[in-house]
């Protein structure tokens, strides 16, 4: 039997080579995604500077969901990250899954970015 640290383990092993591939920059930065059991949180990144431009979550204030664990949060939560990166006049990202597979609530989050007016 797989436990959850063990699934949580191979995750962030997946994430460290996908990483190693993926750099944010400021012109392109990372869309970083993390999915916790109740929550679901999304980061625009620029590597070169260390500098956190964007962020989005279901613990913003902004965010009225019932529950954060579901893909309509993530839809609500990708639509709001897609909009303060437009505001800060960055219109392409790069995608960073988190290690997670690309499914579900990632898809969902991703998805409702792209509509929101970001390109991968």
């Amino acid at each position: 039997m797989i436990t959850k640290a063990d699934k949580n383990k191979v995750r962030k092993q997946r994430h460290a080579r996908v990483r190693s591939k993926l750099t944010g920059t400021p012109e392109r930065p990372r869309l970083n995604v993390y999915r916790s059991n109740k929550h679901i949180y999304a980061q625009l990144i620029d590597d070169l500077n260390s500098v956190t431009l964007a962020s989005a979550s279901t613990v913003d204030k902004e965010v009225n969901v019932e529950a954060g664990n579901n893909v309509d949060a993530a839809v609500t939560v990708g639509k709001l990250v897609a909009e303060r990166a437009v505001e800060k006049g960055v219109k392409e990202v790069v995608f960073d899954r988190g290690g997670y597979l690309y499914h579900g609530r990632v898809k969902a989050l991703a998805d409702a970015a792209r509509e929101a007016g970001l390109q991968f």
